[in-house]
């Protein structure tokens, strides 16, 4: 990956979002969007630029250089959208299915997961790493969520 800390996230080769269900309500989508960022950074963690130390001398750990856009989409579009990241080798897909936010037991939610197929999932949100005009061509035309 070409990391270039020195340009702004418009201009990164490298492009993150999360789209969430626009009508997800707001600590919903915040929890979907901090678990899959989570689950981002295992996966890629050369996304984080290095550590920052300010004028006092205290560290601040580092944060994505690429940035995170989060973006809405209709609860409809999220699996069509994963699906088609998926089919893409260069892009990093990480999901919150509704299994996720309904248990408080994750060996629960691995049951429920291996219990469904995948087709009759329902998606939180999806969130998406990888070249920033395959990601654009995925999400275009989707606005910031509120």
């Amino acid at each position: 990956m070409d990391i270039r800390t020195d340009l702004s996230t418009r201009q990164a080769p490298l492009k993150w979002v999360i789209v969430v269900d626009q009508e997800l309500a707001a600590g919903r989508a915040a929890n979907a969007a901090a678990c899959m960022a989570a689950a981002v950074g295992k996966a890629r963690p050369e996304l984080l630029g290095p550590d920052a130390k300010d004028g006092s001398g205290e560290v601040h750990p580092g944060l994505p250089w690429a940035g995170c856009s989060v973006l809405a989409a209709p609860a409809g579009a999220l699996a069509a959208i994963r699906a088609k990241a998926a089919a893409r080798a260069d892009v990093l897909v990480v999901d919150m299915p509704e299994h996720a936010q309904s248990s408080r037991v994750y060996d629960e939610y691995l049951g429920q997961i291996a219990g469904t197929a995948a087709e009759e999932f329902g998606y939180l949100a999806v969130s998406l790493v990888g070249p920033r005009n395959r990601v654009d061509r995925l999400v275009g035309g989707l606005s910031l969520f509120r």
